[in-house]
C-alpha cells in the first residue's frame, strides 16, 4: 500500500497472530473458514480496526464449501478505501492480512490491497514486494481475478500472477506440490 507514511504490513496465518499482538498493528484483515470460531488472539491486541470475512480457500466448487466470490474481494477493497481514506492518514499504521496458513487467501487480500493503493504500479513490481512481506506467497487465483477486474488491470495482475507462479514453483518447489495436494492443480499449471 502506499500513503504519506507508508504502513507496515504484514501477512500471516492463525498460529502466528500471538506473535504480533504487541507490534502496534492499527488494521486487520482476518480472512478465515466460515465455521471458525471467533480468534482469541486479537484481545491480546491493542485498539485496530478489524474486517472479517468467511471463505474457504478454494479455486473450484466443493459440495458445502463456500468458494471466494467477487463480494469477497469487493469487501477486501471496502477495507482498503477506508483504510486509505481514513481521517488519521498522516499516523504511523500497520495492516496485518491474516487467513489460515497465511499462505493464498491473505496473499491474494494483500496483493489485492496494494494494487489499489498504488494503481500505477507495474504487477510485477507489486508481487515482488508481496514476495518479501511473504516469501511463501501463492496467492488465491480466484481472488486475483476478481481483483484484476474490479480494480480494472485488464488481466494484468493474472498474468503477473503466473509468473509469480512459475518463480515460486522454481524456489520452493514443495509449494506446487503441496498446491496439487490441495486440489489446486489448475493454478500449478498457470505457472509459467
Amino acid at each position: 500500500m502506499q500513503v504519506a507514511h507508508a504502513p507496515e504490513l504484514t501477512i500471516c496465518g492463525i498460529e502466528e497472530l500471538p506473535a504480533h499482538s504487541a507490534r502496534k498493528v492499527t488494521h486487520v484483515l482476518s480472512i478465515i473458514d466460515p465455521d471458525r470460531a471467533e480468534l482469541d488472539a486479537f484481545a491480546a491486541y491493542g485498539h485496530h480496526v478489524r474486517t472479517t470475512l468467511r471463505f474457504h480457500d478454494i479455486i473450484a466448487e466443493i459440495s458445502g464449501q463456500i468458494m471466494p466470490a467477487p463480494d469477497h474481494v469487493a469487501e477486501v477493497l471496502k477495507f482498503g478505501k477506508a483504510f486509505l481514506s481514513r481521517a488519521d492518514r498522516e499516523a504511523s499504521s500497520h495492516v496485518l492480512v491474516h487467513c489460515h496458513m497465511g499462505v493464498s487467501r491473505s496473499t491474494a487480500a494483500m496483493m489485492t490491497l496494494m494494487a489499489q493503493a498504488n494503481p500505477d504500479e507495474p504487477a510485477e513490481a507489486l508481487f515482488a514486494r508481496l514476495a518479501k512481506i511473504r516469501p511463501q506467497a501463492w496467492p488465491n487465483s480466484r481472488m486475483i481475478a476478481f481483483a484484476d477486474e474490479q480494480l480494472g488491470r485488464r488481466g494484468e495482475l493474472t498474468a503477473a500472477l503466473r509468473r509469480h507462479y512459475g518463480r515460486q514453483i522454481k524456489l520452493q518447489p514443495e509449494l506446487g506440490e503441496w498446491m496439487n495436494r490441495l486440489g489446486r492443480q489448475a493454478e500449478v499449471d498457470m505457472a509459467l
